[in-house]
């Protein structure tokens, strides 16, 4: 068993755990949004970077394997300011602010990220799609962490939902983008349990 140090606290991890494990058992908080602890780690928001001795570069914590006398540090300047600004410019393409509830608003105070600073396209305000007799899309509020797609993926072995368009244009669809109803899915509600914006949300919760 790897033992390391986090913020200097001394722990012991099981092999081949993560460096976001290690800090989890040491108490220590790193911020992240496209992980999900129920998935695959995946490692693209860049918002879980670390810093780790001996390393000349942030590290993402939740693809990072942890190795014997690794010494991290949780809120290292560096690595905490490119997941700050990461997370102000997710802010700064929604329509408005995410709700207080969700993981984003959560992440984004803890980071003391406020009012984006840099004005620019934002995604368009659209009615809510509810061809889905239980759940709802709200495209404008996803954030492309892809977390919805591995849930159904991984969790359900049903793969309803698709990754589409590519940078300020990614997104999500339904099926061959007819729907939630026209798809696969089962309505086990999985992409709407770990949807961090609520992007996709129960129906009966809308505003």
């Amino acid at each position: 068993m790897p033992a390391v140090t986090v913020d200097g606290i001394d722990v012991e991890v099981a092999d081949g755990a993560a460096v976001l494990d290690a800090a989890r058992a040491a108490g220590r908080w790193v911020p992240t949004l496209c992980f999900d602890q129920r998935q695959a780690p995946f490692g693209a928001c860049r918002v879980c970077l670390v810093g780790v001795e001996g390393m000349t570069t942030p590290q993402p914590a939740c693809t990072t394997p942890c190795r014997d006398g690794m010494a991290i540090a949780t809120e290292e300047p560096s690595a905490r300011r490119v997941a700050t600004a990461v997370v102000e410019l997710v802010l700064s393409e929604l329509p408005e602010p995410p709700a207080p509830h969700t993981e984003l608003a959560q992440v984004a105070e803890a980071l003391g990220v406020g009012e984006p600073r840099w004005p620019g396209e934002t995604h368009a305000p659209a009615p809510p799609d509810v061809r889905h007799p239980y759940l709802a899309f709200r495209h404008e509020l996803c954030i492309s962490c892809g977390r919805c797609v591995r849930a159904c993926d991984e969790l359900q072995g049903t793969f309803a939902l698709t990754a589409t368009g590519r940078g300020f244009g990614a997104n999500v669809a339904a099926g061959l983008d007819e729907g939630f109803r026209a798809s696969a899915c089962v309505s086990c509600g999985a992409c709407a349990d770990t949807c961090p914006t609520d992007a996709i949300t129960e129906v009966s919760l809308l505003p």
